[in-house]
């Protein structure tokens, strides 16, 4: 396969061998999907209309607020508040008793930002996995990375039976376990030995912490991806 428009961005992820690869295309696409919505696509009629139905998580309105444009937020949740005021209102006898509740709970398990993940998650995985299988040298980049995070070890696990040629599943699974445990067992060691350096006799000016001062950080991506 050659280097075209679809796997450039791929290979652009692996290269640098750094953390979880697939943290790495989420929060690429999550930041790319947020600096759009609240850039100029907040005033396009057709993005209105599906933020005001779906709305945004918790994570992502965070996100939002963090880019400290206040004003373009607003306006989006003013909008959003509209639709939702207007839905919720209703009365029609086509409306069953659980309408509202339906409504309400549509709005809370959905979000903007993350349809929008899912769905170029979805395309880049595929791309992923049809690099796997016809390049070499792509096999090869996977197996250098430094770490898989657990979410994401077991995604590409179970991805793998319907987007891989069986023949390739035994070294992709090895390959990925091996990320994985290589880095559990590293992340480990500096869990624990930052617990011990609070222990009276490792104090002082030459205490050694070695790589653990943000392990509890590290560890808490390694478990949920953030």
């Amino acid at each position: 396969m050659r280097e075209s428009i679809l796997t450039i961005p791929v290979t652009e992820i692996f290269e640098p061998k750094c953390g979880c690869p697939i943290c790495t295309l989420r929060d690429t696409l999550e930041s790319r999907t947020v600096d759009y919505i609240m850039g100029a696509a907040m005033m396009e009629p057709d993005v209105r209309i599906e933020t005001n139905k779906l709305g945004f998580c918790h994570v992502h309105f965070e996100q939002m607020r963090a880019c400290k444009n206040r004003l373009s937020l607003a306006l989006m949740l003013q909008s959003h508040l509209q639709h939702l005021q207007s839905e919720l209102s209703k009365k029609s006898l086509f409306h069953g008793r659980n309408a509202k509740r339906k409504t309400v709970s549509a709005v809370n398990e959905s979000c903007f930002v993350c349809s929008k993940i899912e769905w170029g998650m979805s395309r880049i995985m595929r791309t992923l996995f049809e690099m796997y299988e016809q390049q070499e040298d792509f096999r090869k980049l996977f197996e250098q990375q430094q770490m898989l995070c657990l979410p994401h070890y077991e995604m590409l696990i179970e991805m793998m039976d319907e987007s891989l040629d069986k023949k390739l599943h035994k070294r992709f699974s090895q390959a990925c376990a091996d990320l994985m445990n290589k880095y559990l067992g590293e992340l480990e060691k500096d869990v624990s030995h930052f617990c011990k350096m609070y222990d009276y006799r490792n104090t002082g000016a030459n205490a050694d912490w070695g790589n653990s001062k943000d392990s509890v950080e590290r560890a808490i991506k390694f478990l949920t991806t953030r």
